[in-house]
């Protein structure tokens, strides 16, 4: 009894093996024109060949059809939530989208935060420490749609900005503010005579 169980299941993982095999040259064949497309949305960290074909499916290469980034980051429903009364911030919660996108750029993202020394992995990074892994994998979601509108607009490959974007970010904006503070206080400071 036992083995003509095991013996049916095998038979069905080889149909199902067979299936996918079937899809997968379906697919091929189908996103053939689109080849340079899947290639630069491929240098994204975290999207592989898989979600590129996957995002490439849901929003097209076309981005005419959306007039700026944040309204195809509406339209998916990766957008941010703003919900905000009389001073009161209230559910930040995303709206319904493309959960297909949605489910394929969650994805990307985790994958993403595995990496080491990248701008995804350590956006991913500070988010999560503040506010949990899923809202900073819905984050970077939406980060990693920006970048693909843009990389599809502008036929570019996408653009590493390092693993320390943040942090130098940061000591440029707190240069400035000090700087700012003793010309108010009525400091005249000399740039030149100062060493870094």
């Amino acid at each position: 009894h036992q083995k003509m169980m095991l013996s049916m299941q095998l038979k069905h993982i080889e149909t199902l093996d067979e299936s996918i095999k079937e899809l997968d040259k379906e697919i091929a064949d189908r996103m053939r024109p689109f080849e340079e497309a899947l290639e630069l949305l491929d240098t994204i960290p975290g999207v592989n060949r898989r979600n590129a074909e996957e995002i490439i499916a849901e929003i097209g290469v076309d981005m005419s059809r959306f007039p700026s980034a944040e309204h195809l980051s509406s339209w998916s429903g990766m957008a941010p939530g703003h919900n905000e009364s009389a001073d009161k911030r209230k559910s930040g919660k995303t709206r319904k989208g493309n959960q297909h996108l949605r489910t394929t750029l969650v994805q990307s993202a985790r994958s993403a935060a595995r990496q080491k020394d990248t701008y995804l992995a350590s956006q991913y990074r500070r988010i999560c420490s503040r506010r949990g892994s899923n809202r900073a994998a819905v984050a970077v979601g939406h980060s990693i749609l920006i970048i693909a509108y843009h990389i599809l607009k502008k036929k570019q490959p996408y653009i590493e900005l390092g693993a320390n974007y943040f942090e130098q970010r940061s000591k440029d904006a707190a240069i400035k503010r000090a700087l700012q503070l003793l010309q108010n206080a009525g400091i005249e400071i000399n740039l030149e005579n100062i060493v870094a």
